[in-house]
């Protein structure tokens, strides 16, 4: 990951979605890179390689709760148990869900759970906004030192 820019990793396997991500990405800011991996299983293989060529990790991840094989829930427990992962803020978000599956995110490690859209310009919004919200050094201590606290 190129540590001049801000690196987002985005784990879906949706072609679509990962498009309007790059694009709501590009209208943000030039100075943001979005990495995609199209499952969970690729997702934790390509967490396991950075980790062991002590790549820089992302700065956030978006994780798409409905994946094929290995859903988002097992990637996020996994991600969670890695030391190189655990302050990442990882933005859980899917079109299809149950309150279950919110409960069980934000249980099992989630920053956020998010309404998955299709619509750029509503994308472009919640990307903007969640990603200044990230992006604040001081909210990123804030969170992370009351997740120390417990």
């Amino acid at each position: 990951m190129n540590s001049n820019c801000y690196n987002i990793l985005l784990v879906d396997d949706d072609l679509a979605q990962i498009n309007l991500t790059r694009r709501a990405a590009a209208e943000f800011s030039s100075e943001i890179m979005v990495t995609a991996v199209s499952g969970g299983d690729a997702a934790l293989d390509w967490f396991s390689a950075s980790i062991d060529k002590k790549e820089q990790m992302p700065h956030i991840i978006l994780l798409d709760l409905k994946l094929p094989k290995l859903d988002g829930l097992a990637v996020l427990r996994k991600l969670r148990s890695y030391a190189a992962t655990c302050d990442i803020p990882i933005l859980v978000f899917s079109a299809e869900y149950t309150q279950d599956d919110v409960l069980m995110s934000y249980k099992a490690g989630a920053n956020s759970f998010e309404v998955k859209s299709t619509d750029l310009a509503q994308f472009a919004e919640f990307f903007r906004e969640r990603l200044l919200y990230w992006m604040h050094p001081q909210q990123r201590k804030l969170i992370f030192a009351a997740k120390d606290g417990e």
